[in-house]
């Protein structure tokens, strides 16, 4: 596999409103085959960094998969979208402009703590199992527009993560991909049972 055409073979299957953001580096010396960090709200890149020795393992729709669920979950990341955690996160930081401007120390310490604690509430959400699966769900939906069948995508995102954790050295999944797994194995008609509510 020649890494630049890859790369670019990686770009072209990916969403069109993702390719002015999401950029794909290439990373041997990294653990994993493929790592991203959540985006912060002041970058507007969003690398996905991928270790092409690892990710050569990977059979072309195993890592079609693998790429699209990952543009998927780092496009689904939202730091601004009105609900009540960004209300309380802007409340707390005008808060402690306000107690600064008063020099009120108790004042700045809890608005300061209002505000972070808003903020963890952000990163929880973007960080938990419902975004995962949410991320599967639109790479299966992304894939099928590529030719791929709901059951055939499904398939191999599931192979993909067991594959990948095998070639990580990992001896099992964690709990989020067993989660994930579960679902995707009745997304593609190998289980009756999806992941309970």
């Amino acid at each position: 596999m020649e890494q630049n055409i890859e790369i670019r073979r990686l770009l072209e299957i990916m969403p069109a409103s993702s390719r002015m953001t999401v950029k794909i580096i290439s990373k041997p010396e990294q653990a994993k085959v493929i790592d991203v960090a959540l985006p912060l709200p002041w970058n507007s890149d969003r690398p996905i960094y991928i270790n092409f020795d690892l990710w050569r393992r990977l059979t072309k729709p195993q890592r079609d998969m693998l790429l699209l669920r990952t543009v998927s979950w780092l496009t689904s990341v939202k730091w601004f979208k009105p609900d009540i955690y960004q209300g309380v996160a802007v409340a707390g930081l005008l808060g402690g402009f306000v107690e600064l401007a008063q020099r009120d120390v108790v004042g700045i310490i809890a608005a300061v703590g209002l505000s972070s604690m808003a903020v963890l509430r952000i990163w929880r959400q973007n960080n938990n199992q419902d975004s995962e699966i949410i991320a599967d769900t639109a790479a299966i939906k992304i894939a099928q527009r590529r030719d791929y069948t709901e059951t055939e995508a499904a398939e191999h995102l599931l192979n993909a993560i067991e594959i990948v954790a095998k070639i990580e050295g990992r001896s099992s999944l964690d709990f989020i991909e067993l989660i994930r797994t579960q679902n995707l194995r009745a997304t593609a008609g190998l289980s009756s049972m999806g992941i309970p509510r």
